[in-house]
């Protein structure tokens, strides 16, 4: 079963601002995790397997790449034995790039919240406002809902990134940057 996803990622030039935010809005800190996405090529769409002390899964989305609020349609699968997975997938399909980041993790309401360090990238605000655990929002509300953080946050137009991790990196170690 797919679900959705309205999100944004952006440049966060103070994330221990973010994080004051976050805490005095009541939000939920789910703890600190070093995340590592390992992509593969795949025909369409995204598929990595995130790995990390809090999170992994094995997850595939689409996305179209745009600035603001962009609808995210994902399916996810919790890993017990992520390495096993992992070779598979690396023999099958081949890895595209790792990314890999220390998050913080925040749940408010319904939405979800990532403050990013991204070696070589720089730190990251992301907003996941998702129908995972609560079927009943629209896509609507999501998206008023994330831009309503947006604005708490002090997320500016020329803040934001309308491309994934994976695609930043690949771009720098094609030397397009």
């Amino acid at each position: 079963m797919s679900f959705l996803n309205i999100e944004i990622k952006a440049y966060c030039s103070n994330p221990e601002q973010a994080e004051h935010y976050l805490l005095q809005a009541g939000a939920r800190f789910a703890g600190q995790d070093t995340q590592e996405d390992i992509y593969f090529h795949v025909p369409e769409g995204r598929l990595k397997l995130r790995r990390g002390p809090i999170e992994n899964n094995l997850i595939f989305y689409r996305r179209t790449n745009q600035e603001g609020p962009k609808a995210s349609e994902f399916i996810l699968h919790p890993v017990q034995d992520s390495s096993s997975l992992q070779t598979l997938l690396t023999q099958a399909l081949g890895v595209k790039v790792i990314v890999r980041k220390n998050r913080k993790i925040f749940y408010l309401h319904h939405t979800k919240f990532h403050i990013d360090e991204v070696p070589g990238l720089g730190h990251f605000v992301e907003i996941e406002v998702s129908n995972l655990h609560h079927p009943h929002l629209e896509e609507t509300q999501m998206q008023n809902d994330c831009r309503e953080y947006m604005r708490a946050l002090g997320i500016k137009e020329e803040d934001l990134v309308a491309v994934s991790y994976s695609d930043m990196l690949l771009e720098q170690a094609s030397g397009n940057k």
